[in-house]
């Protein structure tokens, strides 16, 4: 998938803001249960926030570890949150418009 523009990334977390976290990644950290949701979550939504636990540093490389586990672009990070993106291979089943 193509890197996002600036302009892109900021429309997707616009769309992101009104969303809850669907998937929480807890002490035990990135299992492959928590990576196999999440999948399927993009594969659903194309959009998913995802609820990190740990310190800045361990949430940050938890979250692009996932993005790029996942084939995923990371929108953004706010606080204890991540923001991931993955476009349906379909365009027929395509959810989100890009800018």
């Amino acid at each position: 998938m193509p890197e996002l523009t600036g302009t892109q990334k900021k429309h997707l977390r616009g769309l992101a803001h009104g969303l809850e976290p669907m998937v929480r990644v807890g002490q035990k950290g990135l299992t492959e249960e928590v990576e196999r949701e999440v999948d399927r979550t993009l594969a659903r939504h194309e959009l998913v926030k995802v609820k990190l636990a740990g310190d800045r540093d361990e949430r940050r490389r938890l979250a692009g570890e996932l993005a790029r586990g996942l084939e995923a672009e990371l929108v953004g990070t706010i606080g204890t949150i991540a923001i991931l993106f993955r476009r349906n291979p379909d365009p027929k089943e395509r959810k989100i418009r890009l800018p």
